[in-house]
């Protein structure tokens, strides 16, 4: 396979739909060590993987057993969800989809997943057609990766239930990344140096 070529470890689809320009143009702004890439991650997973193990916390009363949580931030569990392909967007479908809080997913991390970015959406099936900083942020992790020779197996995974409206929708976004500190996120670089975010 040639040089170029390798850099694009996305689908085959992805794959043949890649320029020499796109690969000239894409410069990393930061080379991560296998040793440096695998503690960030693991800094991630350690505090997610608490998340599914603690009950949300909730104030109530002394003696009475704590009610079980309704609110969709605290129930939702992104890695619960049916994973599919991070080029979802390239398929052909017969409707625009429904409003959905969506969760960007390495599902390779030695047996534990990490939840790397949390968007919404009105129109699940055309969410990441055309421009998504997250795709490039997907770029530079899969290179990260594939320099190291590290595995990644990236995945998409929907939750179709969210508000219609957008207020709402978005209001449950900012729980989730918040509760969650998805590092791809930019409320949350600060909590994890995230060093896959630089290039344009």
């Amino acid at each position: 396979m040639p040089k170029d070529s390798q850099f694009f470890l996305l689908s085959d689809s992805a794959m043949q739909a890649a320029s020499y320009s796109t690969y000239q143009n894409f410069q990393p702004q930061l080379a991560v060590g296998a040793s440096e890439l695998r503690a960030w991650k693991q800094r991630v997973i350690s505090f997610q993987a608490r998340l599914q193990i603690a009950p949300a916390t909730q104030q109530g009363s002394l003696f009475a057993a704590a009610p079980a949580s309704t609110n969709p931030v605290d129930t939702i569990d992104p890695f619960m969800l049916r994973r599919q392909n991070t080029e979802f967007w390239r398929w052909q479908f017969d409707e625009v989809g429904v409003a959905a809080m969506y969760f960007v997913i390495d599902y390779a991390t030695s047996g534990e997943n990490l939840l790397l970015y949390i968007g919404e959406t009105v129109k699940s099936n055309q969410r990441w057609k055309g421009e998504h900083d997250c795709k490039r942020y997907l770029l530079n992790y899969r290179q990260a990766h594939y320099d190291n020779g590290l595995k990644s197996e990236l995945g998409i995974a929907f939750w179709p239930h969210a508000p219609a409206d957008r207020q709402p929708r978005q209001q449950l976004e900012s729980g989730l990344i918040y509760r969650w500190r998805s590092p791809f996120n930019k409320e949350n670089w600060r909590y994890w140096n995230t060093p896959f975010v630089g290039g344009k």
